[in-house]
């Protein structure tokens, strides 16, 4: 005989889970007992919400569901920003959650809330398992749910006598793969005819665009087709950031340099642009280039964001279809070329200059240096998310992981502990506020347990910046938005890490290259000036922009 925990397990062992992360409750002490006895790892977490993010992260560099568990009530809701991160930014994931018994009530209404009430608008399907005998569907199901397109997170909720419940063996349900409809003939016929009638065609990747399967597909439609390209902030490095082709991210919604292409463009081909994500550009009722959107699904019609032709689909098979199409048939247009080296020069002014603290450019540049093609930067968020998206050059996919649809604070760390183990030969780079990192910087206790190779660099302003830049930006005075910090070189050595603090423009290369050189959890804390907000995104900005429309 078997318990429902064994079943839970088994078929989470059926589906390739190797790891789970969580904080367990009294409730889950059935399923920790046949983890105990499994393959699969747990990694004990110091908060629910790390442990969703590290899960969510899994999903998002693999294409597989990571898994995460927690108890029930508190521990349960401390999941809801980590379910609604993987819900917009489209990242399959399964979280599971324990409960009270459902056939008894000895503990009366303590701790119990409704679980899955609450998730079912932050997942894609909550439920709860009554039966033991329902356990291998229902975690077939979620791992299926959670994969197809849109990817994103499914719950389950396992009561304890349910887990705990002796019932006779049942096998799992046998994995099979899922092929994506192909799209119709007609519309990728008339998306070709609409591509060869334009005179500066502009291909647009977005998040749906930067699935792991997708790099190979749509690297060899730019290269077939030799079509100039933008990526959306969480389209970045779908495809080499590095090639000749390659025009820019857009980082702000408009008038930013990468704009001035998108403007001379009289069609733009978006492919995976999900209007979750913070507008790339702004679509009007008249004038502008046309759209043609590509993806998974049909288009989410929004006010900046309402295309003039669909081709819905596998992305990768539209994608190889059309090359064949085009290839051989387009020229990239010499003036959105010629355009394509004042951008990317323009965006990289003052990326050397020596001032202290530090200017955003120059942090960027530098974390370009001592990171190899192959390494993995994981943004927390804050205004240095806005740098790295326009400044920093991806030459591999999933090697800056930014949040640009929920856009939560917390989430850098914990990205970076889950690339971390599962890319441990590879150099990975958190990058936090020092607002985003305190709220899950406990975490640091995690990665030293784990014992990974991890760098974590705080950019160091006492304030939540992004929101002060904001406030600024908009006429308001200076108020509520700073803060103190602890010491954190100490910080960290209190955790068991090591720490360093940069004091100068020219120690921030060689501080990060002895931390990586190291080996271990180092914390590296800069001190950032973030003047250059205003400066260029306001200022310089306007001024290009009033300069435009006067000719």
């Amino acid at each position: 005989m078997k318990k429902g925990s064994d079943l839970l397990v088994a078929a989470l062992e059926n589906e390739g889970v190797d790891r789970i992360f969580g904080v367990p409750g009294e409730e889950n002490l059935d399923v920790l007992e046949s983890l105990r006895t499994s393959g699969i790892e747990l990694i004990t977490t110091r908060h629910e919400q790390a442990a969703g993010f590290m899960a969510a992260t899994h999903g998002r560099l693999t294409g597989r569901p990571g898994v995460c568990i927690s108890t029930l009530g508190p521990g349960a809701l401390n999941f809801s920003t980590a379910a609604a991160y993987a819900h917009l930014g489209a990242m399959p994931m399964i979280l599971i959650t324990g409960q009270k018994a459902i056939r008894s009530a000895r503990q009366a209404r303590f701790q119990i809330v409704d679980v899955v009430g609450s998730m079912k608008p932050l997942t894609k399907m909550s439920r709860q398992i009554v039966s033991p005998r329902s356990i291998p569907t229902a975690v077939r199901d979620a791992f299926r749910v959670a994969t197809e397109e849109r990817p994103g997170p499914v719950h389950l909720e396992l009561p304890e006598d349910v887990a705990g419940e002796k019932i006779a063996l049942i096998p799992p349900i046998p994995v099979h793969r899922l092929e994506s409809p192909v799209a119709h003939a007609a519309a990728i016929n008339r998306a070709a005819e609409m591509i060869l009638a334009a005179k500066r065609p502009l291909i647009m990747i977005g998040a749906a665009g930067n699935r792991p399967r997708l790099v190979g597909p749509l690297s060899d439609f730019v290269r077939r087709c030799r079509i100039p390209f933008f990526n959306t902030q969480m389209g970045k490095g779908a495809v080499d950031g590095g090639s000749n082709l390659y025009v820019g991210t857009a980082a702000l919604s408009e008038r930013d340099y990468v704009h001035d292409a998108i403007e001379l463009s009289d069609l733009i081909i978006a492919i995976g642009h999900d209007t979750i994500e913070k507008p790339p550009f702004l679509m009007r009722d008249k004038g502008g280039p046309k759209v043609i959107h590509i993806g998974f699904t049909s288009a989410t019609v929004e006010q900046v964001f309402h295309p003039d032709a669909e081709v819905v689909g596998d992305i990768g098979t539209t994608a190889a279809v059309l090359a064949d199409r085009l290839e051989g048939r387009l020229s990239p247009d010499t003036k959105i070329i010629e355009l394509r080296q004042t951008i990317l020069s323009r965006i990289n002014e003052r990326s050397l200059e020596d001032r202290f603290p530090i200017k955003p450019q120059r942090i960027v540049h530098d974390v370009r240096t001592v990171m190899p093609e192959d390494g993995i930067v994981c943004l927390d968020n804050g205004m240095y998310k806005i740098w790295f998206a326009r400044n920093y050059r991806t030459h591999h996919a999933n090697t800056l992981l930014l949040d640009n649809a929920l856009a939560t604070m917390g989430a850098g760390l914990p990205s970076a502990i889950m690339a971390s183990l599962l890319y441990p030969e590879r150099r990975v780079m958190a990058v936090c506020g020092d607002g985003g990192f305190m709220m899950n910087s406990q975490e640091l206790e995690t990665a030293v347990r784990l014992r990974l190779n991890l760098v974590v660099m705080i950019l160091n302003d006492s304030a939540y910046g992004m929101i002060r830049w904001k406030q600024a930006v908009d006429g308001f005075p200076d108020f509520g938005l700073t803060f103190g910090n602890p010491d954190f070189v100490r910080y960290a050595e209190s955790y068991g890490a090591s720490g360093s603090r940069v004091g100068a423009a020219e120690e921030l290369v060689p501080t990060l290259e002895e931390a990586f050189k190291g080996g271990g959890v180092h914390l590296v804390d800069v001190p950032i000036d973030y003047s250059e907000n205003a400066r260029v995104l306001v200022e310089e900005l306007r001024r290009h922009f009033a300069a435009k429309e006067s000719q």
